[in-house]
């Protein structure tokens, strides 16, 4: 089996200032604060006219417990693409060899946001919210031109939306909604590739909301036996 290559995480984005769909990063941190009241009000968050509901997944990970093998991104790919290419993985695991643990790997996976950027930005109607499958935020491949507005509109880095250079299409995780190579049920009531296959069972899905930030999707999986073998447990 050839080794699976890596590109970079972050690509080279078009610019879209001169697009008055575009989304920017500080017009999203100002919305995300009244969407956290909305949520806590039970009220469906808006941004401009458009009205988002909320997804009824989320994927969680445990930071402490990562080892950082990328097990994760392969059975993503393998699921969604049928290529052991860690690339076209929609979840991303990045390692700092020049920190120590637990601040040396990040695991970067779509968070489903509450106010979904990507969304928001699309002019074709690409990035949409999936409500047949539980509202997940997701991407039809048969109405993206390519322009990368949803990678330069996710505020996170790196973007949570996976640029696939060989197709030049936007992806993005689905919650495991569409694996034509993977002959498992996903989506909010089913399995997840990552979930499933990460060997320290590092990941976890929730139904409950989040909080809207980065502690919000992170989770101790710990128990008492990971502190015989000196990691904590807090």
């Amino acid at each position: 089996m050839p080794s699976a290559s890596i590109s970079a995480l972050t690509p080279a984005h078009k610019g879209c200032a001169a697009s008055s769909t575009c989304l920017t990063r500080r017009n999203f941190l100002k919305w995300s604060g009244i969407v956290i009241i909305a949520v806590g009000a039970g009220v469906s968050p808006v941004v401009g006219r458009t009205r988002f509901p909320i997804c009824h997944g989320y994927l969680l990970v445990d930071t402490k417990k990562c080892q950082g093998c990328m097990t994760c991104m392969l059975a993503c790919a393998l699921a969604h693409e049928g290529k052991h290419n860690l690339s076209r993985a929609r979840i991303q695991v990045v390692q700092n060899p020049f920190e120590k643990y637990p601040d040396d790997t990040f695991q970067m996976q779509c968070r489903q946001c509450v106010v979904p950027a990507c969304v928001a930005s699309c002019p074709t109607g690409a990035l949409h919210v999936d409500t047949a499958s539980g509202n997940v935020r997701r991407v039809d491949t048969s109405l993206c031109n390519g322009c990368e507005q949803c990678v330069t509109a996710c505020p996170y880095t790196p973007s949570r939306i996976v640029w696939n250079a060989a197709a030049r299409l936007s992806q993005k995780c689905d919650l495991c909604i569409n694996t034509p190579y993977w002959n498992e049920t996903g989506g909010p009531s089913g399995k997840k590739a990552c979930v499933e296959l990460c060997p320290m069972k590092a990941i976890a899905f929730t139904t409950q909301v989040p909080e809207q930030t980065d502690t919000g999707y992170r989770t101790n999986l710990r128990d008492k036996s990971w502190a015989i073998m000196g990691y904590p447990t807090d």
